[in-house]
Order: C-alpha cells, then structure tokens, then sequence
C-alpha cells in the first residue's frame, strides 16, 4: 500500500483547470466580468448620436425650432414647401401686430386629436426634428391682440382695429381683406389670427360660433417665424410688415 504525498502547509492542491479569468487573458480577451474592447467602442458610438439628440430636443424646446409649411394659407408670402426657423425666445406678450407665428391649433380650432403610443411618439419626435409637425401645428399671422376690437370690415373694405382701418400690404395680390364680416373683441391672453390668403385659410374666422371664437391662447403659440432656410434663393429672415393703422 502506496503512500499518499501530503500537499505542503499552507498551500492548495492545483484545480484541474487554470481559472476562467487567467484563460481568458490568455486568449487576448480580457478577464469575466469586464467589459471588452468592442464592447467600450460600440458604448462610445452609442453616447455620442444619444447626446447629440438630446442637445438637438432641448435647443428644439427651448430656442429654435424647425416648420415646414404645408398648405397655401399663408401665400405670397409663405409657400408650400418652406422651411422656417421658428424662435420660441418670444413671449407671447412680446407678440405685435402682423407677426407671423406658429401655434398648436388644438384647443382653438377644436382639433381631434387621436391618442398617440410610444412608438407613434418617437418616430413624431424624429420627424420634428426635420420640421414636420403634426397636423394640429399651423402657422398664421397675428391680427388682433389680448383687448383688440377687430372688425370687418371699415367702409372702405379694410378691417378695422380698434376703430381705425389698418394696411396690409402682405395680403396676396388679388384677396380681399375678407369676405367674412365680424365683429370680435379678444379676451385676455388670446391672439385672433389670419391667412395672408384670406380666401384659402382655416384660421380664426372658421370658428366664430365655436367655444372660444377661434381665438388662439397665449400658452398654445410655439413661436414666431424667424428664417425661412429653404429654399435656398429664399434664405433669410422672414420679413414682418405690422399690421398697421393709417
């Protein structure tokens, strides 16, 4: 009967096998439980594109963000396919006579507006991010603010603002100033609005006789038209002749 060799004090009998982490590392891969060379490449490539974004929303949310026009209601002066800059630096009480905003027509123009899921709401965030908005954002020009009486329409055929008729060399060639005639005074913190196409605009005249008289809320105004960057031979700041009395 053979005897056994005692393994020396202190010391662990060898496992069969080297442990994972060493044959790893011996295999040029690191050791379980850290992350790999590929691994740390495809994360950089993921935070880079995920920051970038993330700049892109806040600078959308908070300064500037990009419309593209997608009717003729606003001609000459805005034409389908335009592609504008919209500044939200502007409060609405900054707002003045004749400038051109864009607004969610929502709560206003009385608007259904179907319930959107996660995946309908990431893709309508990617498409903003281009300019295309859905369907409840117009853009229209500013006629009538908070305390304005806006008539229509002056002996003359002209509207009328607190009493006084008001030029408007931005309507298109051709338009009346309406063939509507109101008669509205605009409550606090509400804008009424109008096409320079009068003849082909949806805008405040549309809903006289709805809650609200088609008057557009201070909280719903995205922002006020700053650039036009397409296309190009148009590029530049989008001018605001104001709505002005004589």
């Amino acid at each position: 009967m053979s005897e056994e060799t005692p393994p020396d004090e202190g010391s662990t009998a060898p496992s069969s096998f080297p442990h994972d982490s060493v044959r790893g590392a011996e295999n040029g891969d690191p050791p379980t439980g850290e992350p790999s060379a590929r691994q740390e490449r495809d994360l950089r490539w993921l935070i880079g594109p995920a920051v970038a974004l993330a700049l892109v929303l806040i600078v959308r949310a908070l300064l500037v963000a990009p419309f593209s026009i997608p009717s003729g209601s606003m001609e000459d002066t805005l034409r389908v396919g335009d592609r504008l800059l919209v500044t939200r630096t502007t409060s609405p009480e900054e707002l003045e006579r004749g400038d051109i905003v864009v607004f969610d027509a929502s709560r206003a123009f009385h608007l259904e507006t179907p319930e959107r899921g996660f995946v309908e709401s990431v893709v309508d965030a990617l498409e903003g991010l281009v300019g295309k908005g859905p369907p409840s954002d117009f853009v229209k020009r500013v006629i009538g603010l908070p305390g304005d009486r806006v008539r229509c329409c002056a002996e003359d055929g002209r509207l009328e603002v607190n009493g006084e008729p008001i030029d408007e060399p931005y309507l298109k060639s051709g338009q009346e100033p309406s063939t509507v005639t109101f008669d509205v005074l605009v409550p606090p913190n509400r804008f009424w609005v109008m096409g320079d196409n009068r003849g082909g605009s949806a805008d405040s005249r549309a809903h006289l006789g709805e809650p609200g008289g088609g008057m557009v809320p201070g909280d719903d105004i995205i922002g006020r038209v700053w650039v036009r960057y397409w296309p190009l031979d148009q590029l530049g700041a989008v001018d605001h002749p104001g709505a002005g009395s004589t």
